[in-house]
C-alpha cells in the first residue's frame, strides 16, 4: 500500500493552478433533476475521483465539461475559458486538449491496434510524417505494456488489454486533461488494480490533470489525490482517501465500511 500512503497528503494549490472550475452547475432531464448545484475545482496535475453509486450524476458532470451536454445553469471554466459560451469550433479545439476514456474503450473493431492508434493522429492532429506517427504509437504501447499487440484486432484482446489500448489511444494525442468514466468496470480485481496503477503511472509520466469517475473503492484508493462523494446530484463529502475513511458522514461510512 506504499502508493496509497504517498497520496494521503495533498499539497495546497494556488488559484493560478486551477484547470477546471465548475460553479453552481445544474442539469435536469425532464422532471428528473440530475445535477442539483455542483461546485468543483481541479488543480493542475491533480487526480480527482468522483465516487458514487450508479445514476447519481457522475457521468453527466464530465459530459457537461466537454460540451456533450448543455447544462441548465451554472459555469464551467476549463483553462479559464467558459465552456458554456463556446461555439462548436471552440469546443473542438478544447476537446483536442482533453482525453476521454469511455467504459468500453471505444475501439474500432475492424481496425488493428496500430490503425486504432493512427486514427487520432491523422484525423485529429493531422499528422503526416509516418516516422513520427510510428514513434508515438511505439511510445504509448510501451507505456501501457502492450508493444506486441500492435497488429492485433480488438477481438483478439482481453477486456483488460482493450482497456489499456483505449487508454493508449486517448493518451497518444498528449491531452492536458484526462477524463475516465468507470475505467475498471467489468474487469476482475487483479486487472482492475493493474488499470488503476496504470492511470496513476500515466498521470506521473504525462503530467495530466484527471477526473476519474468510479464506484470501485480500490480504484479510488490507488488513483486519487482527492475524492468527491456524490449522491442524488450533489457532493455530500470530500477529502483524501484517508480522511474520508475516518469521516462521520453516513454515506462516506457506507462506502468505506469494508475498508480496513
Amino acid at each position: 500500500m506504499e502508493k496509497v500512503e504517498e497520496r494521503k497528503q495533498v499539497p495546497e494549490k494556488s488559484k493560478e493552478e486551477i484547470v477546471i472550475n465548475i460553479k453552481h452547475l445544474k442539469k435536469s432531464f425532464g422532471k428528473k433533476e440530475v445535477l442539483k448545484d455542483i461546485d468543483l475545482e481541479v488543480h493542475k496535475g491533480e487526480n480527482v475521483v468522483i465516487l458514487g453509486k450508479s445514476g447519481q450524476g457522475k457521468s453527466v458532470t464530465i459530459q457537461c465539461l466537454v460540451g456533450l451536454l448543455t447544462p441548465d445553469s451554472g459555469s464551467i471554466k476549463v483553462f479559464g475559458a467558459e465552456v458554456t459560451d463556446m461555439k462548436e469550433d471552440e469546443l473542438k479545439q478544447l476537446r483536442m486538449k482533453i482525453g476521454f476514456l469511455f467504459q468500453s474503450g471505444a475501439l474500432f473493431d475492424s481496425m488493428t491496434v496500430r490503425e486504432n492508434l493512427e486514427f487520432p493522429l491523422t484525423r485529429i492532429l493531422k499528422m503526416k510524417d509516418q516516422h513520427e506517427i510510428d514513434e508515438r504509437i511505439s511510445e504509448v504501447l510501451e507505456g501501457v505494456g502492450l508493444p506486441d499487440a500492435i497488429d492485433k484486432l480488438p477481438s483478439d484482446l482481453s477486456g483488460g488489454m482493450r482497456k489499456r489500448i483505449g487508454l493508449a489511444r486517448t493518451l497518444i494525442i498528449k491531452p492536458e486533461i484526462m477524463l475516465y468514466d468507470e475505467p475498471t468496470t467489468g474487469l476482475d480485481p487483479i486487472t482492475s488494480r493493474e488499470i488503476s496503477e496504470l492511470i496513476l503511472n500515466m498521470q506521473k509520466k504525462y503530467k495530466t490533470t484527471s477526473i476519474i469517475i468510479t464506484h470501485d473503492m480500490e480504484c479510488a484508493r490507488i488513483t486519487s489525490d482527492r475524492i468527491m462523494i456524490m449522491n442524488d446530484g450533489i457532493y455530500v463529502d470530500e477529502g483524501t482517501f484517508q480522511s474520508l475513511h475516518e469521516s462521520t458522514n453516513e454515506l462516506a461510512k457506507e462506502f468505506f465500511k469494508d475498508i480496513s
